[in-house]
């Protein structure tokens, strides 16, 4: 016997159509705690049968937790049996969040393919590249064949083009064997156009209103069972599919004002399942409040996330580096600007955001806060494919500059984050691409996106159009790139930034407080000092000599020939990047 059950708390008659044969199911009698719901004993269910719910006479509809979709986020669900695959990483324990180098992909656009087995064959690039941990973005079920996967339909299934649920087994037990820990990018804060929760139960609610529209119900009548959805499925990931985090996007947007927020409540509930497995699980938040709760300790009155992406930290290198200032880059761009976010992580800590129209964020405790609890990053998905073309940084910026900005990200005392083929340079765009199946959600999109660029001075023409099949074919990655110049002397460089990193304790070292920043905004340089070692850059027009405070005694890495060490100064040509040894203070210091 198989049970189905299902949530359904408006209904008044709730069946399920098995393999074409339909159950009627009764409503459970076990008090407030399963108000609502509906369950059934069918005989004969094997894994691969096609079903569906139908509620009050209606037509079929996928299940809420269907652990497949086969026909599409609109078309029947499929049963599926996760005890069936056979794993093999029985004694991988996990990948901490502290050391390590994380590597952004999204599956369809890695490869030519578009598939989790496609991306198992460049594994090796990763491991010898040295990253730590892949971040996946999202796989949930989403409509069409290709795009982002932020408008998920069906958050329990594994997108069907991607290779369906055993393709991301695969995937995630071929890192494992590599020692790459996986991370998923899952979206709780909306869902996407065209789901039929709705019909189900109150999902959503008017009570708060998203960009996306109604807000998911995490704290109204019925909001009980909604956290339970939203909990289960991201245990499910942990556990059903041994991934080692789970990355959590726009936190900013769930709105909960319940005394037990759902972060924290989420973060409680996937600590008991760590320490049920035995193995190392992490939540990381992608978040615009610039608050540090979301990284502090449930006991001192935090969420207890393990990490949450800076953007301010980008925006301050990304500016410095190209000079753009536009949107959210005017705040930004100054050395001074540079050197608070090296140094105390939020540049709007508290203080004016002109972009905002207010003052914005939270003071980071750098006494207390380990510095790998935020992210650094020099590209993004969001922060290159947001962008009128897509065009990543180095469609515009000389090599030169690139290995600034890697050094700056590479070195700096957050965990780094790259986005897939950055580490050659990729000249590849990445831009927003859909494959929406309502054609008037389609032309909304694309209109939309040409209406938003055009207060920046883009002509609708020079848009690309989201749902253009050749957009999302332009966005793949060219891996014959990666062994040609000028792609080849990029990778050199981030091969050896990252092995410089995991060699030097200075590097990895979590306290905010050793991290020290000295910089000239007119010469625009800056020189971090990290116990012995000494991060230099060079942003401006002329040759500058930088004091060491000590006797260099050895060039660690240099991104020009024209650096050079002479007794306790540093020479740095323009648009270079170093780091210096320099003589300890004391014996064994």
């Amino acid at each position: 016997m198989t049970t189905f059950g299902v949530w359904a708390p408006a209904a008044s008659r709730v069946e399920v159509e098995v393999a074409g044969q339909r159950y009627r199911l009764t409503q459970e009698d076990a008090g407030a705690a399963a108000a609502g719901w509906w369950s059934v004993d069918v005989p004969d269910v094997t894994a691969g049968l096609d079903y569906g719910f139908r509620l009050d006479d209606g037509g079929p509809l996928p299940d809420p937790r269907s652990l497949r979709q086969p026909f599409g986020v609109m078309g029947l669900s499929r049963t599926y049996d996760h005890s069936a695959f056979r794993w093999t990483d029985q004694r991988w324990r996990g990948g901490a969040l502290h050391g390590s180098v994380i590597y952004e992909l999204h599956v369809g656009t890695f490869t030519t393919e578009g598939t989790f087995d496609a991306a198992i064959g460049w594994l090796d690039h990763l491991r010898d590249l040295g990253v730590h941990a892949v971040e996946l973005m999202p796989v949930a079920a989403f409509p069409g064949h290709h795009g982002w996967g932020y408008d998920g339909i069906n958050l329990w299934a594994v997108h069907e083009p991607y290779g369906g649920p055993d393709g991301l087994k695969r995937f995630v037990d071929a890192c494992h064997a590599r020692g790459l820990a996986v991370l998923l990018d899952v979206v709780y804060n909306h869902v996407g156009i065209g789901n039929r929760l709705d019909a189900f139960g109150p999902y959503f609610t008017e009570a708060h209103v998203t960009p996306w529209g109604p807000a998911v119900n995490l704290d109204q009548p019925g909001s009980d069972e909604v956290r339970a959805f939203l909990i289960g499925n991201a245990l499910m990931w942990l556990r059903d599919y041994h991934l080692d985090g789970l990355r959590l996007d726009a936190v900013h947007a769930l709105e909960d004002h319940r005394a037990l927020h759902f972060l924290e409540e989420l973060a409680t509930e996937v600590l008991a399942l760590a320490a049920l497995l035995n193995r190392e699980l992490i939540l990381i938040a992608e978040s615009d409040t610039n608050d540090p709760r979301l990284v502090t300790s449930r006991e001192a009155g935090g969420y207890g996330l393990a990490a949450v992406w800076s953007d301010d930290f980008h925006h301050a290198v990304h500016a410095a580096i190209t000079g753009e200032r536009q949107g959210y880059y005017g705040d930004f761009g100054s050395m001074a600007a540079l050197a608070k976010t090296y140094t105390r992580v939020f540049f709007h800590d508290g203080i004016w955001s002109a972009f905002r129209g207010r003052t914005h964020g939270r003071q980071v405790d750098v006494f207390r806060v380990p510095a790998h609890c935020f992210l650094g990053y020099l590209q993004d998905h969001d922060q290159v494919g947001n962008r009128a073309t897509g065009d990543r940084i180095s469609a515009t910026l000389a090599p030169d500059l690139l290995k600034v900005g890697a050094g700056l990200v590479l070195t700096s005392p957050y965990t780094p984050m790259l986005f897939m083929g950055e580490e050659w340079g990729a000249a590849t765009p990445w831009q927003y691409f859909t494959d929406h199946i309502e054609p008037w959600l389609a032309e909304a999109v694309a209109q939309g996106r040409k209406a938003e660029f055009q207060g920046y001075g883009w002509g609708p023409a020079d848009i690309p159009d989201p749902q253009d099949k050749q957009t999302f074919l332009r966005s793949r990655l060219d891996w014959t790139e990666r062994d040609r110049d000028p792609h080849l002397g990029i990778l050199a460089w981030y091969q050896e930034l990252i092995a410089l990193r995991r060699a030097r304790p200075e590097l990895t070292d979590p306290r905010l407080d050793r991290v020290h920043a000295d910089f000239d905004e007119d010469g625009r340089w800056l020189l971090v000092r990290r116990g012995r070692l000494r991060i230099a850059a060079n942003l401006g027009r002329g040759t500058v000599r930088l004091p060491l405070g000590q006797p260099g005694t050895g060039m660690l890495a240099a991104s020009s020939p024209g650096v050079a060490i002479t007794q306790d100064t540093v020479t740095m040509p323009p648009a270079a990047f170093a780091v210096v040894e320099t003589r300890a203070l004391t014996p064994g210091s």
